[in-house]
């Protein structure tokens, strides 16, 4: 070992607890910043420090290269990991209005465009951490150092890391065969990273569109979904239904989930949104005479907000010749919990002066 690789080594040392503690706060920041402030979902976020045979390695190499530990830009380091490809450039301009970036040393390898370096497409950013951002007087040279930051999709991360294991960590050459089969993967991965990007995206407009048109009323041909009934229940369709048999007693209205519904619409076969506002329509004036049987000389002064597309749903299904089983089971289904036989018989009974069962 020559001296001025010494001299680095011994420099690293001497301040190796100050890259540690850039890696703590580049992790919290990062972690903060990105998913707890932004609420972006990522595959992860990773930071390390090299390690001092790691090191040691680099400098017999190419030592000469630096006049001092200020001057190697990745001994500490960390790295992004993204589910989609556009994500990248979001993180990286939260980045660049956080960290003082280096962009001479900087580099996208994604525009390099080498036809077999996609598990290598990251961007890479040379950092360093502002005083105005954390500062510590323990360590004095923290906003002096430079670290690395890499971003890059979940898939790029992979293949990087096999192609990596299996091209380079042999002391045999991998045979062009071999090189070959994992171009072709490589390829198909670079597909998979655009195609799961364009069909998120995709299913995005899908869902504004099923907004836009639910907010209008436009219920033909959308589909039941759990996200267009969700949209479908936001408006509200049971309001007035709801206030009209509150009002038989006076009672307060609790607000409570319509998820089970959904499941029993599914159950029913029932495909399109038109389906469900055409029950609503057709069957909300016998669910009312329902609710006047139900609560008529009671003094119940709660009352869930359900109670209207229960009593639409248990109509519907009589009508369609349900059976007493089918009633038990819708209402198992959207109450959680086992009906009576006490209660079914008043519920099959009242409804009988409703409709010809």
């Amino acid at each position: 070992m020559d001296a001025h690789v010494k001299m680095l080594l011994d420099e690293f040392t001497e301040n190796e607890q100050t890259f540690i503690e850039m890696k703590r706060f580049i992790l919290d920041y990062l972690r903060k910043t990105i998913c707890d402030e932004h609420g972006i979902f990522i595959a992860g976020i990773e930071a390390r420090v090299k390690q001092y045979e790691s090191l040691k390695g680099k400098l017999n190499l190419k030592g000469y290269k630096y006049k001092t530990i200020a001057d190697i830009t990745d001994l500490c380091g960390a790295r992004i990991i993204t589910f989609y490809n556009d994500q990248v450039d979001f993180i990286a301009s939260l980045i660049e209005k956080s960290f003082d970036i280096d962009y001479e040393n900087s580099i996208d390898k994604r525009k390099m465009y080498e036809v077999d370096r996609f598990g290598y497409m990251s961007l890479h950013y040379i950092c360093t951490i502002p005083k105005s951002l954390y500062s510590n007087e323990k360590f004095p040279k923290l906003n002096e150092f430079k670290f690395e930051l890499q971003m890059r999709t979940s898939l790029q991360h992979v293949w990087a890391t096999i192609f990596h294991d299996t091209g380079y960590k042999s002391d045999v050459e991998v045979p062009k065969e071999y090189i070959r089969r994992l171009a072709r993967l490589e390829g198909l991965l670079e597909i998979a990273d655009d195609e799961f990007l364009t069909i998120r995206n995709e299913i995005n407009d899908y869902r504004k569109k099923i907004r836009s048109l639910v907010s209008k009323g436009e219920f033909k041909d959308i589909s039941l979904n759990i996200d267009s009934f969700g949209n479908y229940i936001a408006l509200n369709p049971y309001a007035s239904l709801i206030d009209k048999i509150a009002s038989i007693t006076g009672a307060e209205v609790e607000y409570v989930s319509y998820l089970r519904f959904y499941e029993v619409f599914v159950e029913l076969g029932i495909k399109y949104l038109s389906e469900i506002e055409q029950m609503r329509i057709e069957n909300s004036e016998d669910a009312y005479k329902l609710s006047l049987l139900q609560l008529g000389g009671t003094d119940i002064d709660i009352i869930s907000s359900t109670v209207a597309i229960q009593n639409i749903l248990i109509i519907y299904v009589l009508k369609k010749g349900g059976s007493r089983s089918d009633i038990k089971n819708l209402l198992e289904k959207v109450n959680g919990r086992v009906v009576s036989e006490k209660y079914l018989d008043n519920i099959i009974e009242q409804t009988k002066g409703i409709i010809m069962i």
